[in-house]
């Protein structure tokens, strides 16, 4: 098995497919007004968003995104005027990440962890 998507969802495509282009994520499919995928840079997974008319409540969704220079590409995104709530820092369980919001409140993590990803410390054998 392996992942194909991961979609979200958006109250608003208009304002959710720029920011997610400014990521560096490629608009490949947009079925106005309620659908666009987008192929991310490296890899094969896809990410999309769908209309909604209410957004989950609760902590909502966390969306993982894996950036090798992650300190660097996080200073260009600034650059860009993208809003971080948490700049690059490393975590207890090994990873160093950075965190903030899609247009819909949706948790996106930058994170970089090299052989910690799949093979942490504490792995089970």
């Amino acid at each position: 098995m392996n992942l194909n998507q991961i979609t979200v969802p958006s109250r608003d495509l208009s304002t959710s497919i720029p920011f997610y282009q400014q990521l560096g994520l490629r608009l490949i499919v947009h079925s106005t007004p309620h659908y666009a995928r987008f192929e991310c840079p490296q890899g094969d997974a896809t990410f999309s968003l769908h209309l909604v008319d209410e957004l989950p409540h609760g902590e909502g969704i966390y969306v993982y995104f894996e950036c090798e220079n992650l300190d660097d590409f996080v200073k260009d995104l600034i650059e860009k005027g993208i809003v971080f709530d948490e700049l690059p820092s490393d975590q207890r369980w090994l990873w160093r990440e950075a965190r903030l919001k899609d247009p819909d409140n949706n948790q996106l993590i930058l994170f970089f962890a090299g052989k910690n990803r799949k093979d942490p410390p504490w792995k089970i054998k």
